[in-house]
């Protein structure tokens, strides 16, 4: 069976990701803002509460939706406290624990180049808002 998406390093044009490809869905998941910042913040099994603490600017909804899909993607699991009231606890599977690396290595990233990125979006933003030849912004 061919792969329907390759990559071999020298030759990106080949590159080719189908419609059925099932990284898609994958990558979507993993690739969202809140999941990768969920999974880089569950070091230990934390309470939703403490996580909504530690993600700033996250509504109670997102995180919920976000905790959903982890889970049922296999990336965390949900643990019911026997507390009075119920608590809930959240922790990364072994399969969530294998992105952290990748996970790190990407933050570091955009850590070191979030200033080259700031500079190209205002060098951007400053040609977008010139006027072009005909005068049209």
């Amino acid at each position: 069976m061919e792969d329907t998406a390759s990559y071999t390093g020298h030759a990106a044009e080949k590159i080719v990701f189908a419609a059925d490809c099932p990284s898609r869905p994958i990558l979507d998941q993993i690739a969202d803002k809140w999941s990768m910042m969920v999974m880089s913040v569950l070091e230990n099994p934390t309470r939703f509460n403490e996580l909504k603490r530690r993600l700033e600017g996250v509504t109670q909804r997102v995180l919920t939706q976000t905790l959903r899909r982890l889970e049922r993607n296999g990336m965390i699991e949900r643990r019911v406290l026997p507390t009075s009231p119920v608590g809930v606890e959240y922790s990364l599977t072994p399969l969530g624990k294998s992105l952290r690396e990748p996970f790190g290595q990407l933050y570091d990233w955009t850590v070191a180049h979030a200033r080259d990125i700031e500079a190209a979006q205002t060098r951007y933003d400053c040609r977008s808002t010139a006027p072009d030849a005909e005068g049209r912004p």
